[in-house]
């Protein structure tokens, strides 16, 4: 019954754009309202909540001390994981991490990875012997699409309000912190749904189900590109590439000043 209505909606979705309407009345390069609040875990050292739409993420971090990787000495790390919850999406199991996490959380990473926004340097405490392990965990509360660009914002977000926890004799004294996390970029997430012939930005989970393509892009505030995953069989072209990246560098500007 739920496959029956998702064929009579994706029929409709396809038949919309044809005629240049999507189905929530956005123009193709449009993304959705979207809100940030800071500070919704206590426990964490930095945490936001994001809703884009309908799609609401919540992304937690914990600063922990560790040992570094042998080739990295003198270097910390952080750690993406994504938890698609059921209670956000029927189609959400409990059980081992799906394709579709490990993917979410890979693209997630990779943004703010590569944008060099965290210098791991900057989170070593004693060469060789102990460093600061950064673990981003973001939960998903509803899905109605576009759990990148969510989870991408609610990520960043967080890092920025992340706090380092005060250490004596190498161990965290609870409730106190040495400083703040430095951020040196806040890249942005942009992921577009290929439709038919039609590209859409920031597509909604009706939207997803049609799309024979998907295309997503991390860009920082000077415009560079820190990240490139396209998804699924279809395919996009060269000009529909460059359009993607124009509009992803626009529409980031303004979704920036909401973190």
């Amino acid at each position: 019954m739920i496959s029956e209505l998702w064929d009579l909606r994706v029929d409709k979705v396809v038949a919309d754009l044809k005629e240049g309407r999507r189905i929530d009345a956005r123009k193709v390069d449009e993304v959705r309202k979207i809100t940030v609040t800071h500070g919704v875990s206590e426990n964490a050292d930095g945490s936001a909540r994001v809703r884009l739409g309908e799609t609401d993420v919540i992304a937690g971090i914990k600063m922990v001390p560790g040992e570094p990787y042998p080739d990295m000495p003198d270097e910390g790390s952080i750690s993406v994981g994504a938890e698609l919850l059921p209670m956000a999406d029927p189609e959400f199991e409990v059980g081992p991490p799906r394709a579709e996490a490990i993917e979410l959380s890979r693209v997630v990473d990779r943004g703010i990875r590569e944008s060099k926004a965290i210098d791991f340097k900057d989170l070593c405490i004693k060469e060789g012997e102990q460093v600061w392990i950064g673990f981003v965990d973001i939960y998903i509360l509803n899905n109605d699409g576009n759990l990148f660009d969510a989870c991408g914002v609610a990520a960043i977000s967080a890092l920025l309000e992340t706090k380092l926890p005060k250490l004596d004799g190498g161990k965290i004294v609870k409730g106190e912190y040495a400083g703040k996390l430095k951020i040196k970029a806040k890249p942005i997430l942009n992921t577009f749904a290929k439709v038919g012939n039609v590209v859409v930005a920031d597509p909604v989970l009706s939207e997803e189900k049609s799309m024979s393509a998907r295309f997503s892009v991390a860009v920082t505030e000077d415009d560079k590109i820190t990240a490139f995953q396209k998804g699924l069989a279809g395919s996009f072209k060269y000009e529909e590439i460059n359009a993607c990246i124009d509009i992803a560098m626009r529409n980031s500007k303004q979704i920036r000043k909401l973190l």
